[in-house]
């Protein structure tokens, strides 16, 4: 064999692990993209001729195929863990609040820390919240009420 006819098959395998690592590990691209770039700098070192240079390809193609539905299979079937899913839950435990959590605000007072137009912050007993004005426009460091909570949306008026 050629030296360039091995180069060429030695950057086939290098292309199609490159875009192994892409279909598991998906990012910026860098590896899909070296992969592609490795995989056609490989066919055209490695065939001969046309209808060669179709026939790697062709084979290429179903190798990547049968990879992207292998990886498919198992990220479905849960027996490895997707590296881009999230496995813990987001619940009170760790810190994360939702909008029941909010309710004992409901009621209290406070100083709006910026303008409110309608949205801005305000500070409730020392704590910083980001809230918005029920009746529009509130000036910077006037007195607030809460008064409801919508979804995590801390709902306030002007005293």
């Amino acid at each position: 064999m050629e030296v360039l006819t091995v180069i060429g098959f030695v950057l086939l395998v290098i292309g199609i692990i490159l875009m192994g690592i892409e279909m598991v590990i998906p990012g910026f691209g860098i590896p899909g993209i070296s992969g592609i770039i490795s995989i056609v700098i490989g066919v055209l070192l490695a065939a001969k001729s046309l209808k060669e240079g179709l026939t790697i390809i062709t084979v290429v193609v179903v190798i990547l195929a049968i990879m992207m539905t292998v990886t498919i299979v198992f990220f479905h079937s849960g027996r490895v863990k997707s590296p881009i899913s999230l496995e813990e839950a987001l619940d009170a435990g760790p810190g994360y609040l939702n909008s029941s959590d909010l309710q004992y605000l409901v009621g209290k007072e406070g100083m709006s820390i910026t303008v409110l137009r309608p949205t801005g912050k305000c500070d409730v007993d020392g704590v910083s919240f980001e809230v918005r004005s029920e009746n529009g426009y509130i000036e910077k460091s006037k007195k607030i009420k809460i008064v409801k909570v919508q979804g995590n949306t801390l709902i306030v008026r002007e005293c």
